[in-house]
């Protein structure tokens, strides 16, 4: 048994049992792919894949607990790399990022900046994506880190911890009734929810930057916003509401003050439930220093020794709690 035939079947499934895409991603041939996947499988005794003629159908329930063992086997491996470089080259190395377009383009770029300031041999490598997108290069080691918000159900693979919390604003243009009514110092506070869904709404796509939580303020109050737009970027949604097409709500991080000066914003932090980004990694993954600082960059109140004990706890409940522990003293965006 080779670990390159490991990385081989590993690859097959990721790749959706497409054997040409597989040795593509690992710059090899697909006979070459082949013919070691069949190797593997005559010397263990037992088929990983069911195979329809010269296709590969599915995966047999043997090559499904064999994968889940490979799958740890490889991040250990990873593991043995990255303590030998940690102690080789300190200082150098490469760090990936799966984030939303929101905490790629307002969250991030700071922390960022003073992290290749600290790290400039580190090369950083960015993916934006649906949370779903995220969650899978994270699981799969496509990246080292997952930033994210919504739909947490998918990161259950992970290790996620709790960096700040944030909420909404309402973006107008200044001639526009809730601008008129509710743009003075104090009275955005007065605004319901009742006010903004008796206009047009803009807003994120369902499953991005918290929107779910936004439906739900509205759902229990019996509202049913009329939404004539979605768009994943906060960038877009403000675009339209210059153009006059409806109410923007967006992450509040998303105004700026000198950029976005020609709209009116109103908080809405007393309409809606603030929201929680998280960063989240594999459990098991031995984190370089660089990774540790950049998580203590993106999220002060997390130390070293507090990431490395949540990591440790392998139960999911406990992790849970001691999480909940550190998110009840949050700061806000």
């Amino acid at each position: 048994m080779k670990l390159r035939q490991l990385h081989y079947i590993q690859e097959v499934a990721k790749r959706g049992l497409n054997v040409t895409a597989a040795a593509d991603a690992l710059f090899t041939s697909q006979p070459g792919v082949s013919k070691q996947v069949r190797l593997l499988e005559e010397e263990l005794g037992v088929d990983i894949f069911v195979r329809n003629g010269k296709h590969i159908a599915e995966i047999t329930p043997a090559g499904k607990r064999i994968l889940e063992y490979t799958q740890r086997l490889l991040l250990e491996a990873d593991n043995i790399r990255n303590i030998a470089e940690e102690f080789r080259e300190t200082d150098r190395g490469e760090l990936s990022l799966a984030t939303t377009h929101t905490q790629a383009r307002y969250a991030l770029p700071k922390v960022i900046h003073g992290f290749r300031k600290a790290w400039p041999q580190v090369s950083l490598h960015l993916h934006q994506g649906s949370p779903q997108q995220i969650a899978k290069m994270a699981v799969e080691g496509t990246a080292d880190f997952a930033v994210a918000t919504e739909a947490l159900e998918h990161f259950d693979q992970l290790v996620m911890l709790p960096c700040y919390h944030w909420n909404r604003s309402v973006l107008v243009l200044p001639d526009h009734p809730l601008a008129q009514k509710f743009g003075g110092p104090g009275n955005a506070a007065k605004m319901t929810l009742a006010d903004i869904a008796a206009h047009p709404v803009i807003t994120y796509t369902f499953g991005f930057t918290g929107r779910s939580k936004l439906d739900q303020a509205f759902a229990a109050r019996g509202l049913k916003p009329d939404v004539v737009l979605t768009a994943v970027d906060a960038d877009v949604i403000k675009t339209y509401v210059r153009l006059g097409l409806g109410v923007g709500i967006v992450a509040s991080m998303a105004w700026d003050e000198k950029l976005d000066g020609d709209l009116v914003q109103l908080s809405a932090d007393h309409l809606f439930e603030a929201s929680t980004t998280h960063i989240g990694f594999r459990q098991g993954m031995f984190l370089r220093s660089y990774m540790v600082d950049f998580i203590t960059r993106f999220a002060p109140h997390l130390s070293r020794e507090m990431i490395e004990e949540i990591a440790e706890i392998t139960e999911p409940d406990a992790r849970q709690r001691r999480v909940t522990e550190i998110v009840s003293k949050l700061q806000m965006f």
